[in-house]
């Protein structure tokens, strides 16, 4: 933020019928159903990454449902972003020296990945962006959502784009460019997993009222290039289990894709009690398991990145429309957690809520609430897609991994057959950040050095994120109490922002290091790769993501 706003020039503005922030597959998925309705509406689409896709991390198996109901050709387009089918279906129970593959007959048949493809999410919404310009789509990259804009009855009126050229200090350079109003009759919201305007929205608007908690896992994925005659295109394999105890929920993919390339990844629940857990470092381990590292053997890393995603589900979906704007996707916690998919319901989102606002604008209504698609969501597609996953989560975080997951797996036979669930509809209880115990009460846990070969330390795997911010800007990661870090969280916890950190943004720094004396806490906010896992899993709930200058963060090329 700028100081002495008062004194800056005023911003300039651009009107449009609809607002979107985000160009992910729900952002994009709305603005090409708006065209595609309503060829003559202006719509407009703000994402933050320097491209489209630069800050799309996922998986990713891809269910095309989505993609067959928005563009139903797109498989005969030479330029379809999926091309490779799965062809196998893997699933591991691991344990530290072997593994257990369990039988493909036991698994709900949600589970089942056949006519599903293999592929980058990444790319996938540089396809949508190609289609959704064609339409007359407006998109705009580099340029941050950074601010709401509300009118005089608290009506949501658009969005505010980050001024450019701020200095450290909150002084404007001689660089400076003052930021835009984009200005719509609808504004819709599609930043992804605990984007920082939707965080806003939910508390201004008590969105999350009546829900339970939202949860969270970090993802953390490396792109590799294969020997040749490791490479089988399109073997899809899940695990769980080790290296996590039974307590600790989470688990790996390893998708083989087209070019002789794979993607290897970890997901790690963010309600771990363990404060010396790092999820980065879960993640490296992993890889040495016997059962996976043989398929690394003369490999080399091509790209690594890590993302928060929703896990909450059904119960957790908060409220998704207000005055003059709407949740969709990831946004609005529509991931499939033990499918670890939501592009589909991201792109079924998008799409609903574009057909209600189209529908709204064609009887002359504007900036009020869209309450049909609030009321429909559940009776859809999305809606059914997650009640028959809906106690996967609370039961694996209740009973832990050898007890919860059976009975989640019986719990979905049991909607999938009956439609009826043996549990109801559980909670989840506490959020993410109050699930953490005191150094006192747990185990410490001491991680091997990496190898450099198959396992990797955090910056040399932030340096292929291709993460870069211009370093003379206000740090975008704000804390709310400067001291809590070392009044608060050393002593009691050992300060996990350093270990739940994926890219090393977090450290402590000793006066004297010996001693361990004079402590304190730095913020490397250049490293950031945008996971938003600090804004979630700080126990003191003191670090608040915000966006930083236009186009900073990862650069990911097909991820």
């Amino acid at each position: 933020m700028v100081e002495a706003a008062e004194a800056l020039p005023e911003r300039e503005g651009m009107d449009f019928d609809v607002v979107i922030v985000g160009a992910g597959p729900a952002g994009l998925a709305a603005a090409i159903r708006l065209k595609q309705l309503n060829a003559d509406l202006t719509v407009v689409v703000v994402e933050k990454g320097s491209e489209v896709g630069a800050h799309i991390l996922s998986g990713a198996v891809i269910d095309p449902v989505g993609l067959d109901r928005l563009l139903p050709d797109w498989r005969e387009d030479p330029e379809r972003p999926l091309k490779t089918p799965v062809t196998e279906d893997r699933f591991y129970l691991l344990g530290p020296s072997g593994g257990i593959r369990l039988p493909n007959i036991v698994m709900p048949p949600l589970m089942n990945n056949h006519g599903n493809f293999v592929g980058s999410l990444g790319n996938v919404c540089r396809y949508l962006a190609t289609q959704a310009e064609a339409l007359g789509v407006e998109i705009y990259p580099g340029f941050p959502a950074s601010e709401v804009l509300y009118g005089d009855k608290g009506e949501v009126v658009g969005i505010a784009t980050g001024d450019m050229g701020v200095g450290r200090d909150g002084a404007p350079k001689d660089s400076f460019t003052r930021g835009m109003e984009l200005r719509g009759k609808y504004t819709l919201f599609a930043e992804g997993a605990r984007g920082s305007l939707t965080k806003g929205l939910i508390a201004r608007y008590k969105l999350a009222e009546g829900r339970e908690p939202q949860k969270y896992g970090i993802g953390l994925k490396e792109l590799w290039q294969l020997d040749p005659s490791k490479h089988k295109p399109g073997l899809v394999q899940h695990s769980f289990g080790w290296p996590l105890d039974s307590k600790t929920g989470g688990g790996s993919f390893l998708y083989h894709l087209e070019d002789g390339q794979a993607v290897v990844g970890f997901v790690v629940h963010l309600n771990y009690t363990n404060p010396t857990l790092s999820p980065f470092e879960e993640f490296q381990r992993f890889k040495t398991h016997p059962f996976i590292a043989s398929t690394f053997e003369g490999a080399k890393r091509l790209s690594y990145g890590a993302r928060a995603l929703t896990e909450g589900g059904y119960q957790s979906v908060p409220k998704l429309t207000f005055p003059g704007g709407a949740l969709i996707g990831c946004a609005a916690g529509f991931v499939n957690v033990p499918r670890i998919k939501g592009s589909h319901n991201a792109v079924l989102s998008g799409m609903q809520a574009a057909e209600h606002v189209a529908q709204a604008l064609a009887d002359g209504r504007q900036n009020d609430e869209l309450s049909a698609y609030e009321s429909g969501w559940r009776a859809s597609d999305i809606g059914r897609d997650l009640v028959k996953v809906r106690n996967v989560k609370p039961l694996w975080s209740k009973f832990g991994t050898f007890l919860g997951v059976p009975l989640g797996g019986i719990d979905m036979w049991t909607n999938q057959l009956f439609g009826v669930s043996l549990f109801g509809t559980l909670g989840h209880g506490k959020p993410d950040h109050a699930s953490l115990k005191p150094l006192s009460q747990v185990t410490p846990i001491t991680y091997p050095k990496p190898d450099g070969k198959l396992t990797f330390d955090r910056l040399s795997s932030v340096f292929i994120s291709n993460t870069n911010h211009e370093e003379d800007q206000p740090i975008h990661l704000r804390l709310r109490d400067p001291d809590a870090p070392v009044r608060d969280n050393l002593p009691t916890y050992g300060e996990p922002a350093r270990l739940y950190c994926p890219a090393g943004v977090y450290e402590i720094v000793y006066g004297n290091e010996e001693a361990k004396s004079d402590p304190r806490f730095v913020i490397n906010a250049q490293n950031c790769v945008h996971c938003k896992t600090c804004d979630i899993k700080d126990p003191a709930q003191n670090i608040d993501w915000v966006t930083p200058e236009g186009g900073g963060g990862p650069n990911y090329p097909n991820m």
